[in-house]
């Protein structure tokens, strides 16, 4: 077919078009359109993959920080060989540290009840082996899945207890119980057990070695060891360094400072028992001055040299006593007569032979000084003495009184708080 009058068919007279187009060609031309495609940067509502990484990383930096945490821990109980503390020290059976939770489920929460309350059933609390804590106003807390405990502290900031066990054929047992109802064991097969007064360390005796460590998230860390001499116990904390009597036989006491290295001070050889500190850093402590005699001083803390001594009161050498946190009054056992009594002595008048007088029935266990010039303390009956400073002096003795809701045969535990 021609193209009409004066237009050119440039299928016939024009340059012809080209169709054979090598395969090559062809493929390249579109890869090329195709990149270019690509190229063209279009906004988009999400960012997939920035999602993906920074999830990622979010779980990779929780690995790695659960990872260190464990691998610390580990790190430090291996170099204090407390990982293997029954075979470092000859004896055989399980370590006696033991970290982790066992299962909480189905724990009962602690209860806490005031005097005049209707207590819980007997029965129950015997066959949960429960313990009860009394404050110094009477008011008593309950503890579950513990077993029979000789003394507990407030753990920093309230959130529960540190429990230590009675003496039993393996030892003792340390526990931490949360306000949850939660119960850690911290240590099982012990020897005698001290607590920091903050409740942040704890001291205690395995086999042949005296050892302490710190107390963090529910788990002893950061533990030193010393060797000691056989029967040598701890006593109570001095700050951050350990009394440790060598012979709970004979009189005599001497420091371990931890953070200076083993067990080799010299040990101081008048001192029985140590009733706490006065505010300027010196210890109150009971000495033997020979033929029988014993007195009252006040110690140097870093030598344990007695700097000034009061020998007025007849002092029972049980070790039951404690200073008022103003360092002024020391409740203390000793003798009225032939009669033993609770004494209260004037630390002031320490080196001009203080007076005693009688503030009621003998102390057992623990003394909780609420303020300055109130205390109190459990009898030999487990009956609660609440101690008035000002009527003491006055003339006026303490009574005890019984602690409501505790069963016939039970003795509660006398605590500082809650």
């Amino acid at each position: 077919m021609s193209a009409l009058p004066g237009q050119s068919d440039n299928l016939t007279d024009g340059p012809r078009r080209s169709y054979q187009v090598p395969p090559d060609e062809l493929e390249g031309a579109v890869r090329e359109t195709l990149s270019h495609q690509v190229a063209l940067a279009r906004p988009l509502g999400v960012d997939p993959a920035g999602q993906a990484i920074r999830r990622a990383n979010r779980i990779r930096r929780r690995r790695t920080a659960a990872g260190l945490a464990v691998a610390a821990v580990v790190t430090v109980l291996l170099s204090a060989g407390m990982a293997q503390l029954g075979a470092e020290t000859g004896r055989d059976g399980a370590p006696i540290v033991v970290i982790g939770d066992p299962d909480p489920s189905g724990r009962p929460m602690p209860t806490a009840s005031v005097p005049g309350a209707v207590p819980s059933p007997a029965p129950s609390l015997a066959a949960l082996g429960s313990e009860i804590l009394v404050n110094a106003d009477g008011r008593r807390l309950v503890l579950s899945d513990v077993g029979p405990a000789e003394r507990a502290q407030l753990l920093p900031g309230g959130g529960g207890w540190l429990v230590v066990s009675t003496q039993k054929t393996a030892g003792r047992s340390l526990w931490m119980v949360q306000n949850d109802g939660l119960v850690q064991v911290l240590l099982a097969g012990a020897g005698p057990i001290v607590l920091a007064p903050d409740s942040r360390q704890v001291a205690w005796r395995d086999g042949g070695d005296l050892l302490v460590a710190g107390v963090v998230g529910g788990q002893l860390i950061g533990a030193a060891r010393t060797a000691a001499p056989a029967g040598a116990v701890p006593v109570r904390f001095v700050g951050d360094s350990v009394l440790v009597r060598p012979d709970p036989a004979d009189a005599g006491h001497t420091l371990w400072r931890p953070a200076a290295g083993p067990l080799t001070g010299a040990v101081e050889q008048k001192t029985l028992n140590f009733y706490g500190g006065l505010p300027d850093g010196r210890l109150v402590g009971q000495i033997s001055t020979g033929a029988g005699r014993t007195c009252l001083a006040a110690l140097d803390p870093t030598r344990l040299n007695p700097v000034e001594t009061g020998c007025g009161p007849q002092l029972s050498q049980d070790g039951a006593g404690e200073i008022s946190a103003d360092g002024r009054w020391l409740l203390v056992n000793g003798l009225v007569g032939k009669a033993r009594q609770a004494l209260l002595i004037d630390l002031r008048r320490l080196g001009s032979n203080p007076t005693a007088v009688s503030a009621g029935p003998p102390i057992t266990g623990a003394v909780v000084w609420t303020d300055e010039s109130h205390a109190a303390y459990l009898d030999p009956a487990g009956e609660l003495v609440r101690v008035d400073v000002g009527r003491v002096r006055a003339g006026i003795p303490a009574s005890p009184a019984a602690v409501s809701g505790v069963p016939a045969g039970d003795r509660p535990i006398l605590v500082a708080g809650f």
